[in-house]
């Protein structure tokens, strides 16, 4: 009865939504360039909109002459002074909550708006879109008979000097409705717990006997979950222990290294998959198709976009273009203004679109994670792919890998050095490694220009990890849990260095 009654609440919204999604489908520059001059209008008398004359600003063009695009390092100060209790300095609203986040490569904490608008706005919005898209997808679903299981972060709440910070699933858990901490497990007390390995046993210990319906969270530490799910009820499978399951909504992480072990812990061809791309700075955007690895860019959440190409990528110097000039299969790094006072920030995503009606992407990495040492251009999307043929055809399966450079030395040429976690290790890693090294120079060609005859690179050096090395890394960098990543790739050597010394210790996990 309960469902029935959320049912017809969910279609009434479904179809009140479809017509604001139809209007952003069919009319994606209208509504993109009307956001942005309701955003320079509501922060026209705050101190950054009165520095670039923002009542004067009427166009697109105008709005990229007069406003810098601008890295954190350069929103810092502003943004300690709003920590600190100023208000209108960027936003009219008061900004009392601060997504924490440490990056992937620095230790600095970044400490990133989020203005109210934003989480009504944006950050709602887009979890009930999540359910509407999904819902539309597959009418015959039920997700609301039984719980979503949540995963976050560390989700401690912090104050500084009367404003608020955490990590931005604390955020969200914090201004939840009740309605939708009803219908999530596990409750609120165990969701903001801090200590990441008892916070696990503690979801574990109430979710195992509820009727779990739908998963949300990153694929990585969902993975620690659901192992360890089956390690304490002794199933076989996570379908056994929830045999109501029908989706898991993920993010924050590309899937695809994960994917195989997930059909296998929940091994049901009925079961979904639905990704989503949300940050600190904002939700971007959706996965609005079944088995679709491209996702509808949001346009109506508060957050105007633009795209520097990544051929003449130049940092704050970069000359961006609109969503109305972007190409297909271009590498794109992502600029935002949004709802929250950031404004032509670079946010270090880069992007490809898949289709331009509508604005479909791709997330294709990270503007400081690549590997260009050499002339080679290797992006993640290349690594991931390469991984994923190379696994298919030695049959085995990865859990974490990061890549850096070997640098010239003397005679010795220069080459690509793999540190490899694997969960099924290859019966011959030289075999894996020419896999590896034969798609990736399949799939990128400056790669391949200089591996050519080894010239310039060498065949690549692989380690096979010991286990968990890099849960213990995280765990030595208090970084468990929710949006935390190891990183991919690197221009520098500090990381693998790191790992190849905590290679020859003992793991300190059972």
């Amino acid at each position: 009865m309960a469902f029935l009654f959320v049912n017809s609440i969910l279609s009434w919204f479904l179809k009140k939504r479809k017509h604001q999604l139809d209007l952003f489908l069919k009319y994606p520059i209208e509504v993109q360039n009307e956001l942005l001059l309701n955003l320079l209008k509501t922060a026209s008398n705050t101190e950054i909109g009165q520095k670039y004359d923002f009542k004067n600003i009427d166009t697109y063009d105008k709005f990229a002459q007069s406003v810098p695009i601008q890295k954190y390092e350069s929103i810092e100060p502003l943004l300690e002074r709003t920590r600190r209790g100023e208000h209108n300095v960027f936003w009219p609203s008061q900004i009392k909550w601060f997504a924490k986040s440490s990056g992937t490569t620095h230790s600095k904490s970044k400490f990133i708006p989020v203005s109210d608008e934003a989480i009504a706005y944006c950050h709602f919005n887009a979890g009930k879109d999540m359910l509407c898209l999904f819902f539309n997808n597959n009418p015959e679903a039920d997700l609301f008979s039984g719980k979503s299981l949540r995963l976050g972060g560390s989700s401690a709440i912090y104050e500084d000097n009367n404003t608020y910070f955490g990590d931005l699933s604390a955020i969200i858990i914090e201004n939840m409705p009740f309605w939708a901490d009803f219908s999530s497990a596990p409750k609120q007390e165990i969701a903001l717990m801090t200590e990441w390995e008892t916070k696990m046993d503690a979801i574990v210990a109430e979710t195992i006997h509820k009727d779990i319906t739908s998963l949300a969270g990153v694929p990585s530490w969902m993975l620690v979950l659901l192992n360890k799910v089956l390690e304490t009820t002794g199933k076989n499978n996570i379908l056994e222990v929830w045999p109501n399951l029908e989706v898991y909504f993920h993010g924050g992480v590309n899937f695809t290294p994960y994917k195989e072990q997930y059909k296998r812990l929940i091994p049901s061809a009925s079961f979904k998959y639905c990704e989503t791309y949300n940050a600190s700075e904002g939700f971007f955007a959706i996965q609005d198709q079944n088995n679709s690895d491209e996702l509808l860019l949001m346009l109506d959440y508060g957050i105007f976009y633009e795209f520097i190409p990544m051929e003449l990528f130049d940092g704050e110097n970069s000359r961006a273009i609109s969503l109305e000039n972007v190409q297909l299969n271009t590498n794109y790094a992502l600029v935002i203004s949004t709802n929250s006072g950031l404004w032509r920030y670079l946010i270090g995503d880069t992007i490809k679109f898949t289709s331009l009606s509508p604005h479909r992407i791709k997330i294709t990495g990270r503007t400081k994670h690549f590997i260009n040492v050499f002339g080679e251009e290797l992006i993640i999307e290349n690594t991931e792919n390469a991984l994923q043929i190379a696994c298919q055809k030695c049959k085995v399966e990865i859990l974490e890998y990061t890549v850096a450079p070997v640098f010239m030395e003397g005679k010795e040429k220069g080459a690509h050095e793999w540190m490899i976690e694997f969960k099924k290790a290859p019966k011959s890693l030289e075999d894996f490694s020419i896999h590896l090294d034969n798609v990736l120079q399949q799939i990128n060609s400056d790669y391949e220009a200089k591996r050519y005859k080894n010239m310039t690179l060498d065949f690549p050096k692989i380690h096979q990890s010991r286990k968990n090395l890099f849960y213990d890394w995280l765990k030595s960098e208090r970084k468990l849990g929710g949006q935390h990543k190891v990183p991919r790739l690197s221009n520098h050597r500090n990381f693998m260095e790191t790992l190849l010394l905590l290679n020859e210790k003992p793991s300190q996990q059972s």
